[in-house]
């Protein structure tokens, strides 16, 4: 049984976020409206990452995001 993750509305503009995976080796959460996102975590292995899709989906979810409003 595969583990859902919950995603909080975007903390920019309360859009969609969405996991994304890059080239097999990190993943992000993105708004799907706006761009907003968290870091990069790297994985090497499965258990990683299901580990860094945790970690990022806990940091979307605390509202620690990158946004390229003004001022960031």
């Amino acid at each position: 049984m595969e583990d859902k993750l919950f995603l909080e509305e975007c903390p920019i503009c309360r859009g969609p976020g969405m996991l994304l995976h890059e080239g097999g080796w990190c993943v992000q959460v993105e708004c799907t409206d706006c761009s907003a996102h968290t870091v990069y975590m790297e994985y090497n292995t499965e258990g990683e990452k299901k580990e860094a899709e945790k970690s990022v989906a806990y940091l979307w979810n605390m509202g620690k995001v990158v946004s390229s409003e003004r001022g960031e």
